[in-house]
């Protein structure tokens, strides 16, 4: 027997904490990959019983899905290539994240138009030296500026810093040049909880909203989440082996005493990643280790 539950009670409790503790900002919540596995359109419904601020998508495929599936919550999608139908969006009620200047020069003029910048990640955005561009576009064609937005690549926090200066930089740019904006977003996750200033008006929250550590260094202990997946399945065999038992491909660990060894037919082809080897694992009311390449 092999299980996985998912708590959409959790899902709604921890959108309104989250909501109280990034407040006066709105909270988006991030849907993107099938909701991080725990169903998109399931998650998309119970956040709408919450009114949820906004839901993020990463592409123009799953947002109109959404709005197929009925949802009528507030979507925006960023990751947008030459060939999507950006009139559908618009006609969707899509909010889009325009991060190249040939996208920005074929968006309609009424969608609604939030610009990415590259504060650093170094993926999708503007760089500044293209503001001007993108300035003499907005107003050759009388864009409105639904949003700005970048993203924190978390590598230090004084990278992070020089991250924020650099958006804050770009918003100071459009500004002078009279484009007004009416949200500004930076901080996904991590950065939302670690910089209370960089929430400007709108936080992204993706695996928060699950319950999730977006930490890879420390306890998620600045507010109190439910995780809201629990993955279950029976014990099919145990057996006991000597010390210097290889388990596992790649003999990835090593037994260094005589130990028993319990097999449960849940991998990464159920969606546990490879790298899940000491992660534990709950047996009648005892953590175990997860030991040897998950198969």
């Amino acid at each position: 027997m092999r299980e996985i539950q998912i708590d959409l009670a959790a899902i709604r409790g921890n959108y309104l904490t989250l909501k109280k503790t990034f407040a006066p900002a709105k909270v988006m919540a991030v849907i993107k990959a099938n909701a991080y596995g725990h169903g998109m359109h399931e998650i998309a419904a119970a956040l709408e019983q919450v009114s949820v601020d906004q839901l993020g998508v990463a592409d123009l495929t799953e947002a109109l899905e959404l709005r197929s599936a009925g949802v009528r919550a507030p979507i925006m999608c960023w990751l947008l290539g030459p060939a999507d139908d950006l009139q559908l969006a618009k006609e969707s009620g899509i909010a889009l994240g325009i991060s190249t200047l040939s996208n920005l020069a074929r968006v309609p003029s009424d969608a609604l138009i939030h610009i990415k910048i590259d504060t650093g990640l170094g993926r999708n955005g503007f760089m500044l030296d293209q503001l001007p561009a993108v300035i003499e576009i907005v107003k050759d064609r009388k864009l409105t500026i639904a949003g700005v937005f970048s993203h924190i690549a978390n590598t230090s926090e004084a990278e992070d810093w020089e991250q924020n200066s650099k958006f804050q930089e770009a918003l100071a740019l459009l500004d002078a040049a009279g484009i007004e904006v009416e949200t500004r977003h930076l901080a996904a996750s991590a950065a939302a909880l670690s910089y209370s200033e960089m929430h400007y008006d709108m936080v992204r929250c993706g695996l928060i909203v699950y319950g999730l550590n977006p930490f890879d260094d420390r306890q998620l202990d600045q507010v109190s989440l439910s995780p809201a997946m629990r993955v279950s399945a029976e014990i099919i065999n145990i057996k006991q082996v000597a010390k210097g038992q290889g388990v596992s491909y790649g003999y990835r660990f090593v037994t260094q005493e005589p130990t028993r060894l319990g097999l449960v037919p849940f991998g990464y082809a159920e969606g546990m990643p490879r790298v899940s080897v000491g992660a534990k694992v709950l047996i009648n009311g005892k953590l175990l280790p997860v030991v040897g390449s998950i198969a």
